[in-house]
């Protein structure tokens, strides 16, 4: 699939920088402290496909040494200049060679598997994320659920796109970011439970833990659909 890489786009990337945790994304990170905690140990983070960094600044706030990499020059030119002494890295297309093996106690990543067409190199990029794992960390893969894509949410919108509702595991589908300043939808690759199940096991990894988060009535958000179905999975795997 020919689709376009928002992320390597210079407006895109503006946009997204400036992006925290409003609204739905609150949720992808309100239980990472408390998963992490529970699986976790060592304080070496790579958060693999960092962005503009904010998931490696949660995890700097969390007390880790964290390395950022992605393939995104724009990205990372936006990581860098909000946090001058992180360690940010350009990697060619999920080429990890430059990393020791089981160099690092936590390997996140945050929504970065949603934008990989292709299952085999799914399979691939988790092989080689297992070998720079150290054998007694784990690997928070958070990813968008199926239903995020075909309901209405708080920070998100698909209704313009009803053709989501056809889509299978590993089929193009597209949403509406609406808490960024670009109106522009993105594409992502829908994928099932059973299908992250499939490439965790030719890749070697075993599920350990899946969570998905639900919204409460009490949190500061104009949810819509967040209480009643997660938009996010959160799988924790381990060698």
């Amino acid at each position: 699939m020919n689709a376009f890489n928002f992320y390597e786009d210079a407006r895109y990337a503006e946009a997204y920088s400036k992006l925290e945790f409003p609204g739905t994304y609150y949720l992808a990170y309100r239980d990472l402290p408390e998963i992490i905690s529970r699986h976790g140990s060592g304080k070496r983070a790579l958060d693999f496909g960092c962005g503009a960094g904010r998931s490696s600044r949660f995890l700097q706030r969390l007390g880790f040494h964290v390395t950022g990499v992605d393939v995104s020059s724009e990205m990372l030119e936006k990581a860098r200049s909000q946090d001058p002494s992180g360690d940010y890295r350009h990697i060619q297309d999920g080429n990890l060679t430059e990393l020791p093996a089981a160099a690092f106690d936590l390997v996140l990543s945050a929504f970065t598997f949603d934008n990989i067409p292709d299952m085999e190199h799914k399979i691939q990029l988790l092989k080689n994320l297992s070998r720079i794992l150290h054998s007694a960390g784990c690997m928070i893969n958070l990813v968008s659920s199926p239903e995020i894509y075909i309901h209405e949410w708080e920070s998100f919108s698909t209704r313009d796109f009803p053709e989501n509702k056809n889509a299978k595991s590993g089929d193009p589908v597209k949403i509406l970011n609406r808490a960024i300043q670009d109106s522009r939808p993105v594409t992502d690759i829908l994928m099932t439970d059973e299908a992250y199940g499939d490439v965790y096991r030719k890749s070697g990894m075993m599920i350990v833990e899946i969570c998905k988060p639900l919204a409460r009535r009490d949190e500061p958000f104009e949810w819509v659909n967040e209480t009643v179905i997660s938009p996010w999975v959160i799988y924790v795997l381990k060698r």
